[in-house]
């Protein structure tokens, strides 16, 4: 058995965990626990990427001495390093708003249809193409010499070492969906220099020891390395997801919810692009198919805009109203943060229902709407592959949510199996106990370690 530091960086909250991996053995203790709370300045929206690493840090400390580190986050956001390896400001928050008037820039430059076929991306307007469209211009762009995404970014402070993890990179844009290298076409039909992107990394490769500074800041011993894994925190919650066979789905439900199954090779169809599937790079090489969902946001946006913090009393009682109205989760006004509830509201009149006027009623509207949206996005999964599903998968946050759970398994017409809750640190925590030679084998070999282990809940779909 041995012990590993999972960094798991989310788009609302951060833990470190320690997890006990062995044979017959995958424990799991969350020893630091933090906020990730945005801050506005008068240029933008931006993470605060060095609270986040004060936090890395203090979890260190609580985790003591494990065999190897990993690190996963949230996609297609990046810091900037100038030739002293200074980082160049904080970081943007994809929700900010810079990226808005670049789309068509970005499309004139490389017609949409193109960059689908080069990179296999679903449009989403902040991914990192777009990004970097909004920077170009500015000092702190001129004057860098490396990018580095937000996993990377901590990996370098830990280490000192640079790279670029593939399964991060692959949310960029940047990255050809074929050859998994970056792709010279899309860098220089955007200008974007290519000396700017590290080398790419693969799971499972060391990046390096803790640095003489890292030790002294944290106590722990000198031997300590840290692993590249599923640095995408979607492309480790799927290592997590107890699959025993190919024609399993996942929901990977937390700010996000991210609806595909995991396939040999990419779908670049016409088909594909028009339905904004996306395709990136998973661990061993796997192709994660897959949709953004606007997920938990929603209630979570909703919750801080109340000021309350009873979700579960909120989920209760909603679940004792019948069915309410369905609005599009996925429209574009529900991305920034602000008055969730209103906007809740005004779309649901706008599809033609009675305006929600309790916090219950809008909780239930945001259930049977995420539902709705993401069983059909099954649907569309099964149609574009083309590869039946007989059963779906939610693990992270939204696992826990009974009544989205059966909702979704009544919408799919397929039974729904919830869990783990802690996927994504599974899913890291796996990769690093293949590594270092704990466990040996495929992905297939280490989610049955995942469905032995954890605990499940099944939903049979209803009538």
């Amino acid at each position: 058995m041995t012990r590993h530091g999972a960094i798991d960086l989310g788009a609302s909250g951060g833990r470190v965990v320690v997890a006990e991996v062995g044979r017959e053995r995958l424990d799991l203790t969350v020893v630091h626990r933090f906020a990730n709370t945005p801050v506005r300045l008068p240029d933008g929206l931006h993470w605060d990427v060095l609270g986040l690493f004060r936090n890395v840090l203090d979890g260190l400390v609580r985790a003591g001495d494990v065999a190897t580190v990993g690190i996963d986050s949230w996609g297609v956001d990046y810091g900037l390093l100038d030739i002293t390896g200074a980082l160049l400001g904080n970081p943007h928050h994809y929700r900010d708003s810079r990226t808005d008037s670049v789309i068509d820039k970005v499309h004139g430059r490389l017609p949409f249809a193109e960059l689908y076929r080069l990179n296999g991306l679903q449009f989403l307007p902040f991914n990192t193409i777009y990004q970097l469209a909004a920077a170009e211009g500015t000092l702190a762009f001129a004057s860098a010499e490396t990018l580095l995404l937000v996993p990377d970014l901590i990996g370098f402070w830990l280490t000192g070492t640079v790279g670029a993890e593939v399964t991060n990179a692959s949310t960029t844009g940047l990255l050809d969906v074929c050859t998994r290298q970056w792709s010279i076409q899309v860098l220089d039909a955007l200008g974007i220099r290519s000396s700017l992107l590290p080398e790419l990394r693969q799971p499972g490769q060391v990046l390096g020891t803790l640095s003489p500074d890292v030790r002294d800041e944290t106590g722990l011993s000198a031997g300590i390395c840290v692993v590249a894994v599923g640095s995408h925190d979607t492309a480790s919650a799927v290592v997590g997801v107890p699959m025993a066979s190919d024609r399993a789905a996942y929901i990977s439900l937390g700010t996000w919810g991210l609806v595909g199954i995991e396939l040999d090779g990419p779908v670049i169809t016409d088909a594909s692009r028009e339905a904004n599937f996306t395709n990136e790079v998973g661990v061993d090489g796997r192709v994660r198919y897959l949709r953004n969902v606007m997920g938990l946001w929603l209630l979570q946006e909703s919750m801080r805009g109340w000021g309350r913090e009873d979700v579960a009393f909120l989920l209760a009682a909603a679940a004792e109203l019948p069915r309410g109205a369905v609005f599009d989760v996925d429209d574009p006004r529900l991305l920034p943060p602000g008055d969730m509830p209103a906007r809740i509201a005004t779309l649901v009149e706008e599809a033609g229902h009675p305006r929600p006027n309790s916090a219950v009623q809008v909780v239930r509207a945001i259930v049977d709407s995420l539902a709705a949206a993401l069983a059909r996005t099954v649907e569309d999964t099964v149609r574009l592959s083309g590869r039946d599903v007989t059963v779906v998968h939610v693990v992270g946050g939204g696992a826990q949510n009974v009544l989205l759970c059966q909702l979704i398994a009544d919408g799919c017409g397929r039974p729904v199996i919830a869990g783990p809750v802690e996927a994504t640190a599974l899913g890291n925590a796996l990769v690093q106990a293949r590594a270092c030679g704990t466990l040996r084998g495929d992905l297939e070999v280490l989610r049955d370690l995942v469905g032995r282990t954890q605990q499940l809940t099944r939903f049979e779909p209803r009538g």
